[in-house]
């Protein structure tokens, strides 16, 4: 993208604010795991930069610190048209172990609840030099979801995410 994603405007709120909002209206507990912007409690990474599954993991600590040893909601900050229903239906999607949506054929892994297992696979992972959080969609306690079972709270387009400017400008950011 060239920019810090998380800083571009969307109907008129940066998108790291935007998620936080729908957050906290789901969960009881929403951090963030980045360098403070969207205006949540502020987790840093001990080695920024490893990925997204380095900042599943390092977010998975702090909630722990603060004594949640439940399944984490987990969504990335670049996706626009998010909303608070498609985040009630995965915080409450009946499962004892992860919930992933499957969009287009692709699972969603930053847009998905993670049970306690996956995440201790999560760190298993990240201490064997894993970065990407597709290997973790592969574990034993993952249910793919697919669209029959989210259509009812969202559309595919709530699930895109901006990764380039004509993705920005195809979703109507402000660049």
């Amino acid at each position: 993208m060239g920019r810090d994603k998380s800083q571009l405007l969307y109907q008129g709120q940066n998108l790291a604010q935007r998620t936080a909002h729908l957050l906290e209206t789901v969960v009881e507990r929403a951090l963030e795991v980045g360098p403070g912007v969207s205006g949540l409690v502020a987790v840093h990474e001990a080695l920024p930069g490893r990925g997204p599954l380095a900042a599943i993991v390092e977010g998975r600590r702090a909630l722990e610190r603060d004594g949640h040893r439940g399944p984490v909601l987990v969504v990335a900050c670049d996706m626009p048209m998010l909303t608070r229903e498609l985040l009630h239906f995965l915080a409450t999607f009946a499962t004892t172990g992860s919930a992933v949506p499957v969009v287009d054929g692709f699972a969603q892994p930053l847009c998905a609840k993670w049970g306690v297992a996956d995440l201790e696979q999560a760190s298993d992972l990240l201490a064997r030099g894993e970065r990407s959080v597709e290997f973790l969609t592969r574990a034993v306690d993952v249910r793919l979801i697919d669209e029959f079972e989210w259509s009812a709270y969202a559309t595919s387009a709530n699930f895109r995410d901006v990764d380039t400017p004509e993705d920005a400008r195809r979703l109507g950011i402000e660049i």
